[in-house]
């Protein structure tokens, strides 16, 4: 131990060949800076320089461009893409005993994947994570991704400015007291896997002279580089190790690392004694543990009252940058100092434009002077102002908005400043008009609605009234629409209406209205009209107009209209009774046949409130218990027996008496009140069938008629098996009559709810037939038992011959399908004379009786079949006197 030192502050070689270490740039040319290095990014100290090699390239090849250009890592990179990094750390790994170990591929002993971090990340951070990571080295990519360069713990150490915590640091402060040595016979694969298992990156040499010496991972490098063999360390060492004291500053030895550029230096104790050796990892360590809390905490104290203020300030200015409000302020004479980006997004000037001027410049020239007066007065008295003014943009488009001016003064109460922060309020005012256009126009065709009609209405009649003039109302009314929207669904129907608004529009003077009053209902407005001859005028114009097919979807639609004309002042001067009497007229229209229009009589009013007092009676007629079902006997004339009945309604209206069906069926299907009507009508035959049948009649059947409103609801089946069910009987006494149109509705969807009918046990009868336009293709298709031939055939059959010549063909065609004929409205002997001839096989009507009460029915069935049986002796011919109601 001769050679060791005997002044702590000397400093020591201890004995060893020339060191060859890599490149370290001498001090004067690292940039030392006195202030806080916590914002130096990593991108300002990298070098652009990369060592790059391939996967393929050998270890030995790999050490020698790292020992040519005096790196510590290389970049393994295969197609443009960073693969590995292969550094001096790895180079631990080869197995210096196995020559072979130094031709494997690079590839074999790289790390992967290589960590990066970014250009902006500050050094403070960097160190922290080469603490936290444990690696050495990082690759350093740009925002994109571009690789920029490779930066190392020595990097951090070089480029912190730490000058000030360096020089009040000794080198104890770092001292580990982990000092690793081996002797100078060791194996250099040996040696190696020592640094390798200890995770050193320079470990001692002890020379049997009590010298030492060092070897770290860049000489490991180097003797990769040079295909070493495995031979002993000693031979291969850095002597001597360079040392110094363990009181010598951190700054004494950054200094003297870089002089002599080395990565290591042995430390001694009080003694000499070679105590461990510091790297400048080491240094880096202690530098993040201790850098932060002292030096950088006197700046931030220093700093603290200026960055408050600073970040104040920085908030105001972005609140106001980034406002979506516009901002300007004006001095004391107003005139503008400063605007935001909004103000100029707003109003189309640049700041340079308006910086300068009077906010006049964005005056719309919309008010007067009198409102700028009170503006001000109202500033000036209350020091703020708020409201909604018109201004101007640059391309002169003129836009509302909603402003708000305040009268800055400073602490004396001098007037300093005006502040001005306003907000383009269009779209509100949009929203306005839209909301305002909802309540005064029909969503769907754009039309006035009802509410906007009566309002031109109103301004109309005082017009016409100042002016003597006549004007007419038309209501109009789409015939059948609702069969449209149900068989083609509500989306065909409403451009179905969006189209007649349109054709309505086109078809009319540019000072007529045209008004959706809702649904299928629009109305009219004539002013300055002649008179009715110029109101039917238009009325025909309109429903040829609008009789023009209609393309929708794939559909031609042929719409027609029915409408009501009433006139000023002849039918009215009411603004609401026009169109009252125009509703009554429309309805006339629709009762004469449609397609048509009718102009109002004053009696329709009359009607029209009959029809809605009989309309209301009906709704109570059920509860009420009001309705009735007379029975009409169907007669087998051959056999002179009853073997049925048709059953027929009746209302017995508490003030009109007994009504007939043809006085209120009709509205009991436009008002719905059909389908629970006909839930009754069956289920009361279906009582009075089992209560005959238990009587002795089991054979005895009842005909009841169903409405195509019946028929077609959703729920009817399910409706017929619950009333045969509470009524305790099944269908088969049951005979249901249809008529053709029915039928002929959707004739594939008709045969399928025929089938679950008959499955009821229900009997089915064809109603009227030979008045319809059956299809025979369908006919036979149709599981029906009976055909009714119509009255109409029958009333003149004894005296015409094209009658009994249909006649016959209908019962011949009946029979040759297998069903059964029964002729209505049979009155006459001479009829059931001409019909038994060609076969009939049934008969009804009053030449046998009336329709009557059930309670009736037995001794009516009595004289019937007393009738048909003296008929089928041959002694009714030639009679005709009609049956009256049996008492």
């Amino acid at each position: 131990m001769s050679n060791r030192p005997t002044l702590a502050s000397t400093v020591t070689r201890l004995s060893a060949p020339p060191m060859v270490e890599p490149h370290v740039p001498p001090l004067e040319d690292i940039t030392v800076s006195t202030l806080i290095s916590s914002d130096v990014a990593v991108g300002q100290i990298v070098r652009p320089f990369m060592l790059e090699c391939a996967p393929d390239v050998p270890l030995h090849e790999a050490a020698r461009l790292m020992a040519e250009a005096r790196v510590s890592s290389v970049l393994v990179v295969e197609d443009g893409e960073v693969v590995g990094i292969w550094t001096e750390r790895d180079a631990l790994a080869v197995d210096f005993a196995d020559p072979a170990s130094l031709a494997r591929p690079v590839c074999e002993a790289m790390s992967s994947p290589v960590r990066a971090v970014t250009t902006d990340v500050t050094l403070q951070a960097l160190a922290v994570r080469f603490r936290e990571e444990g690696v050495r080295h990082y690759l350093v990519v740009d925002a994109d991704g571009t690789r920029c360069g490779v930066v190392s713990q020595t990097d951090v150490v070089l480029n912190q400015g730490i000058e000030h915590y360096l020089r009040l640091r000794k080198l104890n402060a770092v001292v580990k007291g982990q000092l690793r040595m081996l002797p100078e016979a060791t194996p250099l694969a040996r040696f190696a896997a020592a640094m390798r298992d200890s995770a050193s990156d320079a470990m001692v040499v002890a020379y049997d002279d009590g010298a030492y010496g060092i070897l770290t991972e860049r000489d490991i490098v180097r003797l990769v580089a040079g295909r070493s063999a495995d031979e002993p360390v000693g031979r291969l060492a850095q002597r001597p190790l360079l040392a110094v004291s363990d009181q010598t500053s951190l700054y004494r030895v950054r200094s003297l690392l870089v002089e002599h550029r080395v990565r290591h230096i042995g430390v001694l104790d009080g003694a000499g004694r070679l105590i461990d050796v510091v790297s400048f990892g080491d240094i880096l360590c202690g530098m993040e543990l201790v850098y932060v809390q002292e030096l950088q905490h006197a700046l931030h104290q220093r700093d603290h009252a200026l960055k408050i203020s600073q970040r104040n300030l920085h908030l105001a200015e972005k609140v106001i940058e980034n406002s979506l409000e516009g901002i300007l302020i004006t001095d004391e004479n107003v005139r503008i100092l400063s605007v935001n980006p909004a103000f100029c997004r707003l109003t189309g000037y640049s700041a340079e434009e308006v910086i300068g001027e009077n906010p006049s410049i964005l005056s719309s020239r919309r008010h007067g002077p009198e409102f700028y007066a009170e503006l001000w007065g109202r500033l000036k008295r209350d020091g703020h102002w708020q409201g909604e003014i018109w201004n101007r943009r640059k391309d002169g488009e003129i836009f509302p908005e909603l402003l708000t001016i305040t009268a800055i003064r400073d602490a004396d109460g001098t007037l300093t400043h005006y502040a001005a922060l306003f907000s383009d309020i269009s779209e509100l005012k949009q929203n306005e008009e839209q909301i305002r256009h909802l309540a005064y126009y029909d969503p769907l065709t754009g039309l006035p609605n009802r509410r906007l009609l009566e309002d031109r209405l109103q301004v109309a009649l005082a017009h016409a009234h100042r002016n003597h003039l006549r004007m007419a109302v038309l209501f109009i009314d789409l015939d059948r629409f609702k069969r449209i929207n149900d068989s083609l669904g509500h989306q065909v129907g409403d451009q179905l209406l969006v189209t007649i608004a349109q054709r309505l529009c086109y078809s009319l003077r540019e000072d007529d209205t045209v008004a959706r009053m809702g649904g299928d209902e629009f109305v009219v407005l004539l002013p300055e009209i002649e008179g009715p001859d110029a109101a039917a005028h238009t009325a025909r114009r309109l429903i040829e107009t609008l009789k023009r097919p209609v393309a929708i979807d794939g559909h031609e639609l042929v719409v027609t209209i029915s409408i009501g004309v009433s006139m000023y002042p002849e039918d009215s001067d009411s603004a609401i009774e026009l169109i009252k009497n125009a509703d009554a007229a429309m309805y006339r229209a629709k009762q004469t046949g449609r397609d048509s229009f009718q102009l109002y009589q004053a009696e329709m009013n009359a009607r029209s409130l009959e029809h809605l007092a009989l309309e209301t009676a009906l709704h109570r007629a059920l509860e009420r218990d009001e309705l009735r079902l007379y029975y009409q006997p169907v007669v087998d004339p051959r056999r002179g027996r009853v073997i049925g009945a048709e059953a027929l309604l009746r209302w017995q209206h508490p003030r009109l008496g007994l009504m007939e069906p043809a006085d209120f069926i009709p509205l009991a299907e436009e008002s719905g009140l059909i389908v629970p009507i006909g839930e009754w009508v069956l289920r009361s035959a279906c009582r009075q069938l089992r209560e005959w049948q238990e009587r002795g009649q089991p054979s005895f059947r009842i005909a009841v008629n169903l409405s195509v409103r019946q028929f077609r609801d959703p729920g009817f089946i399910d409706m017929a098996e619950r009333v045969l069910r509470e009524c305790g009987t099944d269908g088969l006494g049951l005979t249901l009559e249809l008529t053709e149109s029915m039928l002929m509705d959707d004739a594939q969807e008709t045969i399928d709810l025929l089938a679950r009918v008959k499955r009821l046990g229900f009997g089915i009868a064809l109603d009227d037939f030979g008045t319809g336009w059956s299809s025979l293709a369908y006919l036979k298709r149709f599981p029906i038992d009976v055909l009714k031939i119509d009255r109409l055939f029958i009333r003149d059959i004894e005296h015409g011959a094209d009658d009994a010549a249909i006649v016959s063909a209908l019962i011949g065609l009946a029979h040759s399908l297998r069903l059964r004929v029964v002729a209505e409205g049979v009155e006459t002997a001479a009829q059931l004379a001409v019909l038994a001839e060609r076969g009939c096989d049934l008969v009804q009507g009053y030449h046998f009786s009336i329709p009557v009460p059930a309670e009736d029915f037995a001794s009516a069935r009595a004289q019937v079949e007393s009738r048909a049986r003296e008929y089928a002796m041959g002694q009714g011919a030639g009679e005709s006197a009609t049956l009256r109601k049996p008492v």
